[in-house]
């Protein structure tokens, strides 16, 4: 049986095509050109655009999943909202013994720091555990803080935080590290739970058009179970629709002697539409709570260095030791930075390995200016969280401040990476932020964001750092199937419109190339394929 896309525009991975047609069979497109003739079936694509599938390089679903399926703060932004669904969800669900959930925002709550004594006016009784959206902090009552014997005595771990207040007493939020003090306690997540959080991620990104990921943590982590058996079972028994790729997490807390273990599980783990083939490292924090790897200090809010320039959570020579052992025993390697010393950290234990494994570093907040070109002459992939570079409450508030004019300047240099030669992928982080792609290229094109007020939707944030349409697509489609190994010299090709290629496709309402670029944001999925066969029709 065969399927003719037609009346559209198309966009083939690479490059802008304008209108034609695309002829799908077998689960792979037979033909793109015009006029390709009869088909069993036709899709109409009323004027809008097909193009491949979006390929999300760095996602977390199982978490993106459960988070929807518990209290879920994503869509909301203010301490008001957050307080009154958490009492609505503590109402509604009374024999939970924890409240668990999380996705609020930083910006909305002074200095980024909720309290416990909020929570525990909304739920007095039982523990609640929330972390933000960026999931690098919990929210906790006073509850959980009793459960876990968090008191004005409780030392801060190596890896992380407690906030406190004057008299060195626990306020309520739990940074990096210190969030294990209470996610250690948390009861156990059912296997059933985790399967039906991945169905719900599965199907959420489907919605927003993307066909496959790469899953940016298959490993306990941050109160979650190893989610591995989850992937294999979805994938053995057919449910797991798109292909993904598991980045296995490295423990920091070990060194080289895991990774035999690591080769033992990809081994055992690689099949159907998953493969366990690359390993996650976690470099540093994040910036909004100064545990970012900095190559100098923070700033006070005066502007004055502060004694503190973040956590490499690996020492330097240890990352470049596993870096060397991973590589040589054929993994890719996704390696977090979000700091300056993090991402040099990174680049120089990257100095020297295979550039045909298409190691990464994710999230590239803050690039020294000298760090730039060596993405393009290593073969290191730029792994660009595009929707963060724009003027937002976090970026204003709790960002800039912080790191000062000059260091500002650095951030998300997307622009001179693409210039540079860097090879150029996408992925979202959800559900530290919306998977949609349309509203992250919008900001990567327009350094501003769809839909917002004040400077975030109106002043474009370092301009000249923005992306033509073009690349940002390449980016979300052949830049990201490239480093999950279904490149143009792959086996499986994907990401592309071309004979032979997979047929994983998205159908939009409009031509984003033909509008004016302050509506991208607003571009919305028809329909998504995935070998030829619809996944989500809206």
């Amino acid at each position: 049986m065969t399927t003719l896309f037609t009346n559209g525009t198309l966009f083939d991975g690479h490059r802008y095509v304008g209108a034609g047609e695309v002829l799908v069979g077998q689960g792979r497109i037979i033909a793109v050109g015009r006029d390709l003739g009869p088909s069993d079936e036709v899709v109409d694509l009323q004027g809008g655009l097909l193009a491949p599938g979006f390929v999300d390089a760095h996602v977390h679903p199982i978490q993106g999943g459960l988070e929807r399926l518990r209290c879920d703060l994503s869509e909301l932004g203010t301490r008001h909202e957050y307080l009154a669904a958490i009492r609505t969800y503590a109402e509604e669900n009374p024999t939970v013994d924890w409240i668990l959930g999380g996705g609020w925002a930083m910006p909305a709550f002074p200095g980024g720091t909720p309290t416990a004594a909020d929570l525990d006016a909304v739920v007095p009784d039982r523990p609640v555990f929330l972390p933000n959206r960026d999931h690098h902090g919990a929210w906790v009552n006073s509850r959980a803080l009793e459960i876990a014997g968090i008191d004005q005595h409780t030392p801060d771990p190596a890896d992380g935080r407690i906030e406190r207040d004057a008299g060195g007493r626990p306020t309520g939020t739990l940074h990096e590290g210190a969030t294990a003090l209470v996610s250690r306690r948390l009861p156990r997540t059912t296997g059933e739970d985790y399967y039906a959080a991945l169905m719900a991620g599965q199907a959420h990104l489907h919605s927003v058009g993307v066909t496959s990921w790469q899953d940016a943590i298959v490993g306990a982590y941050s109160g979650m179970d190893d989610p591995a058996s989850t992937y294999t079972t979805a994938a053995a028994n057919g449910d797991l629709r798109s292909h993904v790729v598991g980045a296995l997490w490295w423990e920091r807390g070990r060194g080289v002697e895991q990774v035999a273990d690591l080769v033992g599980r990809r081994d055992a783990m690689t099949g159907g539409r998953f493969r366990a083939t690359t390993v996650k490292i976690m470099q540093d924090g994040v910036a909004e709570n100064g545990t970012a790897a900095l190559l100098s200090p923070y700033l006070d809010r005066c502007g004055h260095p502060t004694g503190n320039s973040g956590h490499s959570f690996v020492e330097p020579g240890a990352l470049r030791e596993a870096v060397v052992a991973l590589d040589a025993a054929g993994f890719q390697v996704h390696v977090h930075a979000i700091g300056d010393r993090g991402t040099r950290e990174a680049l120089d234990a990257f100095e020297g390995t295979d550039p045909a494994r298409r190691h990464q570093v994710a999230h590239l907040q803050l690039v020294h200016p000298d760090d730039v070109p060596r993405f393009g002459e290593l073969g290191v992939a730029a792994n660009m969280q595009m929707l963060w570079a724009c003027l937002d409450e976090q970026m204003v508030d709790l960002t800039l401040p912080f790191l000062g004019e000059e260091r500002g300047r650095w951030q998300y240099p997307f622009g001179d990476l693409h210039r540079t030669g860097a090879p150029l992928v996408a992925g979202s982080d959800w559900p530290v932020s919306t998977p949609n792609p349309l509203e992250a290229i919008h900001v990567a094109v327009t350094r501003t964001a769809y839909g917002e007020e004040g400077p975030a939707g109106t002043e474009p944030f370092l301009p000249e750092q923005a992306l033509d349409l073009e690349t940002a697509f390449a980016a979300y489609t052949s830049g990201s199937s490239w480093v999950n190994h279904r490149g143009p010299d792959d086996e499986q090709v994907a990401g592309v419109l071309r004979p032979g290629a997979v047929a994983n496709m998205v159908v939009l309402d409009r031509d984003p190339f033909a509008g004016p670029a302050g509506e991208i944001g607003g571009t919305r999925v028809v329909a998504t394929w995935i070998d030829g066969t619809p996944v989500f029709e809206a």
